[in-house]
């Protein structure tokens, strides 16, 4: 293979059989299941890299179920996402994801920089009960539940909250673990169908796991939970800063 084949095939590992094709990705009928919660101020801070800044002490927990989706197929993920600024402009900081797929994983991480771990989540409906669940091995480390489809929320207000920006930091090593990259990238939802969105009551609890820590942001008081049906496209991602550019 010349030097010149490589560089225009590379774009992901393994050279030669991918993990998932290029982007951008489409995904129909993604289902979300949002539980916003007030967490300490003070842990906020501590996990939430400059310059990014935290004005509330929030915390987004979502599970996010994608039955369809352009090259990573079917699948379901949980995380934490805190609500931050950028230069004054109002995003999410995503904090850590968990899913349960191979390329997902390997593409979330490489191109975007999505902080995704391996985990066994789960969104369904139980009876009455939305009910999304997050296990790492057969420790379960979240358990959140909402009433299902209690009240209708104003379409309006739920895409203005989707289409605004997320914010990553990429890391990707040098051969001896140096930083190579070191950037905050920030990305939009884009072409979006909102197909529902509902509200009801809700419960959140985080359970300590050493490789899991969703409970170092605890929660001290449920605010709201929503409940979405969408089709959109994850749009592809831009540097908005480099943490190792020389001054």
């Amino acid at each position: 293979m010349k030097v010149t084949d490589v560089t225009a095939r590379a774009f992901s590992m393994p050279l030669t059989s991918p993990s998932y094709p290029r982007g951008p990705y489409r995904f129909v009928n993604r289902e979300f299941l949002t539980i916003t919660y007030r967490t300490d101020m003070d842990a906020l801070r501590a996990v939430v890299p400059e310059p990014l800044e935290v004005t509330d002490p929030l915390v987004k927990f979502e599970f996010i179920r994608m039955p369809d989706s352009t090259g990573f197929g079917d699948y379901t993920e949980a995380g934490q996402v805190i609500p931050v600024t950028y230069k004054g402009q109002k995003g999410g900081y995503v904090h850590g994801m968990y899913l349960n797929d191979d390329a997902p994983i390997a593409g979330g991480r490489e191109i975007w920089g999505f902080p995704k771990k391996l985990a066994e989540p789960a969104l369904r409906v139980e009876s009455e009960t939305l009910v999304g669940t997050l296990d790492m091995g057969s420790v379960r480390v979240a358990t959140g539940t909402m009433g299902y489809k209690h009240r209708s929320l104003d379409h309006d207000a739920v895409l203005e909250n989707l289409t605004a920006p997320s914010f990553l930091l990429k890391i990707i090593p040098h051969v001896d673990c140096t930083p190579r990259i070191c950037e905050l990238v920030r990305y939009y939802m884009t072409d979006i169908t909102l197909k529902g969105a509902w509200e009801g009551p809700a419960a959140l609890d985080l359970h300590a796991h050493a490789l899991a820590p969703v409970a170092d942001l605890p929660v001290r008081d449920v605010v709201n939970a929503v409940h979405l049906v969408a089709d959109l496209t994850l749009g592809l991602g831009e540097v908005v800063h480099d943490y190792l550019a020389k001054p």
